[in-house]
C-alpha cells in the first residue's frame, strides 16, 4: 500500500476544509503549508495592487517563507497539493514548498479552491516548472464539498 500526504495552503480556511476531508478519504497524513508571516485580510485584498498578495503574485520569483519543519517526502508515493487559486495560478508559497522538498518521481495531484477561476492554468504552470514529478491530475473544488465528489476524483 502506498503512503499518501495531503499538503495544503489555506489563507481563509476553505482549502483547509477540503484538505481535511481528502486526507480522511485517502488515508493520508496532513501537512499545512503555513506562511512564516500570516496573511491579514488587507494582505489578501486582490483589488488592492499594493496588498501583500498582489505584490507577491506580480513578482514571479517571490517565495514566501514557510513556518516550521517541512515533511520528509521520502516516505510518500502520492502527494496531494491544495491551495486557493490566486491570479489564475498557484500562490507562490506553493513554489516555496515544491522547491524545498524533493518531489522527483512522486505522484502529484493538485486540488484548488476558487469562486471563479479554473485549475487548468495552475496545473500547467506547476507541471512546467517542476517536470521531475509525475503530475497526475488537477481538481477544482467549488461550493459544497462532498465525500463522493472527492472520491470520484481520486478513484
Amino acid at each position: 500500500m502506498s503512503k499518501n500526504l495531503v499538503a495544503y495552503f489555506s489563507a481563509s480556511g476553505i482549502t483547509g476544509k477540503v484538505a481535511e476531508a481528502l486526507s480522511g478519504l485517502v488515508d493520508a497524513d496532513l501537512y499545512e503549508i503555513k506562511p512564516a508571516q500570516l496573511y491579514s485580510q488587507a494582505d489578501l485584498n486582490w483589488m488592492d495592487n499594493q496588498s501583500r498578495s498582489s505584490v507577491e503574485m506580480r513578482e514571479k520569483n517571490s517565495r514566501p517563507e514557510i513556518s516550521g519543519a517541512l515533511p520528509n517526502l521520502g516516505e510518500y508515493e502520492n502527494i496531494f497539493i491544495g491551495f486557493p487559486v490566486w491570479w489564475y495560478t498557484a500562490p507562490h508559497i506553493i513554489n516555496t514548498f515544491l522547491e524545498s522538498c524533493n518531489i522527483s518521481g512522486k505522484n502529484i495531484y493538485v486540488f484548488a479552491t476558487s469562486g471563479g477561476s479554473t485549475v487548468e492554468k495552475s496545473f500547467r504552470d506547476l507541471k512546467a516548472a517542476y517536470p521531475n514529478a509525475n503530475w497526475k491530475s488537477g481538481k477544482l473544488i467549488r461550493g459544497r464539498i462532498t465525500r463522493d465528489m472527492l472520491k470520484g476524483w481520486f478513484e
